[in-house]
């Protein structure tokens, strides 16, 4: 069978993820011990007990996130020789694709994010913007209500049929949310974040993400991953610095990417990293297409035994 490997986002963070997976597995603790000492601080103290509650503060979440799904993929990796023919992230999860394939080390991609995440922040202070889905529209409806609304809001994740996210300012997202109420939607849910993703108000972010990535050698992927703006694959390391840079200020076209993995034969994905977002997406996406999620030892036994 013709497999990918995806990656989640920010999101699928909770207190104690792959604590279980840590007490048998050596490299979940190798790798989070030199994402801290990146970082300058002891990640995998937050992630298990976040005293400070810091852990949903997206400077913080990234390099989690990232860290967790790393600390799959090489544990599934020491035990199983794997060969996808594909990776790909969910936003954040772009990232952990990136170093898990080889066009970035773990080190840099820990730097990278958690200044992402400093840099979209400061973008648009806590309070001023927001994020919010949409359940039950077609995707050009969800595009129409955020044209005809007053204010910066914008469709920013394309997450499968049927559930797009909106993001911009504030006013502007709850006035889209009550229109896309009257329009018809079955739902509409605020999402619980502290900066609106993805969307224009990012631009500035964006801009200075770019001048860290000028100075950062990043190499070609050695297994290809399929980026989040285009859902192809970066012609050069170049590339990949630009599409990175246009993610923070584009959508995310996940629908997309799981179609052009499905036009080239992938018949299966394995979700690597806390949670089970993905999968969820994946079934919404294509039934026919097999998705496990890879986050405890018993998820990872399955796994193991289907690769």
């Amino acid at each position: 069978m013709s497999y990918a490997f995806v990656f989640p986002g920010q999101g699928s963070q909770s207190v104690g993820m792959l604590a279980e997976l840590a007490e048998s597995n050596s490299q979940v603790n190798e790798v989070f011990a030199e994402a801290s000492e990146t970082l300058g601080y002891d990640l995998w103290d937050v992630v298990q007990n976040d005293a400070d509650g810091k852990l949903n503060q997206t400077d913080v979440t990234q390099p989690a996130m990232l860290a967790s799904g790393i600390a799959v993929y090489r544990t599934v990796a020491a035990q199983k020789d794997v060969a996808p023919a594909f990776m790909a992230g969910h936003s954040l999860g772009e990232y952990t694709a990136l170093v898990a394939s080889g066009a970035m080390t773990l080190s840099q991609g820990i730097s990278l994010v958690a200044e992402r995440g400093r840099l979209m922040q400061s973008a648009v202070p806590a309070g001023e913007g927001a994020m919010a889905a949409v359940l039950g529209l077609e995707d050009a409806q969800v595009v129409e209500v955020c044209d005809k609304t007053e204010g910066v809001v914008e469709a920013v994740n394309f997450n499968s049929p049927g559930q797009v996210v909106i993001a911009g300012n504030k006013a502007a997202v709850d006035a889209a949310m009550e229109l896309a109420t009257e329009t018809g939607a079955s739902r509409v849910v605020p999402l619980p974040v502290s900066v609106p993703s993805h969307c224009s108000l990012m631009k500035p972010a964006a801009d200075k993400l770019a001048e860290k990535l000028t100075g950062m050698d990043l190499k070609m992927p050695t297994i290809p991953v399929l980026h989040n703006v285009n859902f192809s694959q970066a012609s050069s390391a170049e590339a990949i610095k630009d599409l990175l840079v246009k993610q923070l200020y584009q959508p995310v076209q996940w629908v997309e990417t799981i179609n052009a993995m499905k036009a080239q034969g992938v018949e299966g994905l394995y979700e690597l990293g806390p949670g089970k977002v993905l999968m969820g997406l994946n079934r919404r996406i294509d039934r026919k297409m097999s998705c496990a999620p890879v986050f405890d030892n018993a998820s990872l036994e399955k796994a193991l035994a289907t690769l």
